[in-house]
C-alpha cells in the first residue's frame, strides 16, 4: 500500500521529492504518516478535504482486500510543531 500512496501523492504534488510516507504499526493498524512540502498540503487535502478523503477511501479498500487495516495521516508543520490531520476512517476486517 505504501507504493500506491507514493505513486498517487507524488503525481499530485508540485515537489514530489519532499513526499515522505512512514508506515507505523499501532494496535494491528498500519498508520501511514504523510509529510509533504508545506506548499503542497492544500493540493493533497483538496477542497473541503475531498482529495485526501478519496485517497483514504482507496487505501481502506485496498487494505481490506489484503486483509489489513490502514489509515492515512497528513502531518503538517505549523509554527515549527507538527499537527496531525487525521480521519477516523479505517478498514474493518
Amino acid at each position: 500500500m505504501q507504493e500506491f500512496l507514493e505513486y498517487v501523492i507524488k503525481n499530485l504534488v508540485a515537489v514530489p521529492e519532499d513526499v515522505v510516507i512512514t508506515p507505523v504499526e499501532r494496535g494491528g493498524i498500519t498508520v501511514y504518516e504523510l509529510r509533504v512540502n508545506p506548499a503542497d498540503a492544500a493540493r493533497v487535502i483538496g477542497r473541503k478535504g475531498s482529495t485526501i478523503n478519496a485517497i483514504r477511501a482507496l487505501l481502506v479498500a485496498g487494505s481490506a482486500k489484503q486483509g489489513k487495516r490502514s489509515v492515512l495521516e497528513l502531518i503538517e508543520e505549523v509554527d515549527g510543531s507538527e499537527y496531525k490531520n487525521e480521519d477516523t476512517t479505517e478498514s474493518e476486517v
